[in-house]
């Protein structure tokens, strides 16, 4: 009875390290491995364990890219594994770029993929391009007239420049400028419309993808509409300033005229009133003259005749014709 219970321990034990080796050595990626004519070692399989590899992600690749021709190494596959690559998709775009006979290193794929890039995505952009579509890029040529112009850019992945060089945006802007360029320095809107071939002929003359991580293959002209007249607004408002410094001149004399018809008619009440100062000294005269015997009765009402005399005159002579408006103030 003992040797039984014996018996059935040491089974238990031996099941039990079987399933401890069965997790830590995955067994059956071993095998398909071996299969596959891939050598991996047990001691790589627990050496991958401890480093907190998953095996099956970078076993399979391997066995992926060995069966497709490509002479791949573990210990770079798993090194990309722990920088925080993926390991599968840099595969599938070496296996892309061998078929199409694309010149591509793991080192140059890895650093793609590091780099935050789509690796595959760029393999299959180099065999296959990709189109981008401008919007409306406004531009005047030298008539004044605004010209809208929308361009299609055909453009393919440059995988010796896709680390480090700059997206689509910058493909647009650069394009975006070339036409305002090349429509700015046209006579009028009639040639741009004429030729619009010109604009991307003049626009690739450029090399407008230095830089980047493509490389522009045509830039062909969808769509040109004409815009407003800027030459005729610019002039139109150049034309409502000039007016509106011209009426602020012509203000500023206004209210210099009325100020100095102002500062006259101040003068004028001056002189009144010195007139009206004067004529009150004559009575103070007359009397002085009659005190000291200079005048006599007699020559003072020959004076008031005459002067009677006179206001008859000039209310004669002013009687058919209309006051002025200093009469009508006084």
């Amino acid at each position: 009875m003992p040797e039984i219970y014996g018996s059935l321990i040491l089974f238990v034990i031996i099941i039990v390290l079987l399933i401890l080796l069965f997790t830590i050595i995955p067994v059956g990626l071993w095998i398909s491995a071996l299969a596959a004519g891939v050598k991996v070692g047990f001691f790589n399989l627990i050496g991958m364990r401890l480093r907190r590899v998953v095996p099956s992600r970078i076993v399979n690749p391997w066995i992926k890219g060995d069966k497709a021709g490509l002479e791949l190494n573990g210990n770079k596959l798993e090194a990309h594994y722990l920088a925080g690559g993926n390991v599968d998709r840099v595969v599938n775009a070496l296996i892309a770029a061998e078929r199409a006979q694309i010149p591509l290193q793991f080192e140059r794929a890895a650093a793609i993929d590091l780099a935050g890039r789509d690796v595959l995505e760029a393999v299959k952009m180099s065999v296959n391009p990709i189109v981008i579509e401008t919007p409306f890029i406004a531009a005047v040529a030298k008539n004044g007239i605004e010209v809208k112009v929308k361009a299609r850019v055909t453009v393919r992945a440059n995988l010796d420049r896709l680390v480090g060089g700059a997206g689509q945006e910058t493909i647009i802007a650069r394009v975006g400028e070339g036409i305002v360029t090349t429509v700015g320095s046209a006579e009028d809107h009639k040639s741009v419309l004429e030729n619009p071939d010109t604009i991307s002929s003049t626009v690739l003359k450029k090399g407008l993808d230095s830089g980047t991580a493509f490389e522009i293959l045509s830039i062909d002209i969808a769509d040109v509409d004409i815009g407003r007249n800027i030459g005729a607004k610019l002039q139109e408002d150049q034309a409502q300033a000039d007016k509106k410094i011209a009426q602020a001149k012509a203000e500023e004399r206004r209210a210099m005229a009325v100020a100095q018809e102002q500062e006259m008619r101040a003068e004028v009440q001056a002189m009144r009133a010195k007139v009206v100062e004067a004529e009150a000294e004559v009575p103070k005269a007359l009397s002085e003259a009659f005190r000291k015997g200079n005048i006599g009765a007699f020559d003072y009402y020959n004076m008031k005749n005459v002067m009677a005399d006179t206001n008859m005159r000039d209310s004669i002579s002013q009687s058919g014709k209309q006051p002025t408006p200093q009469q009508k103030e006084d």
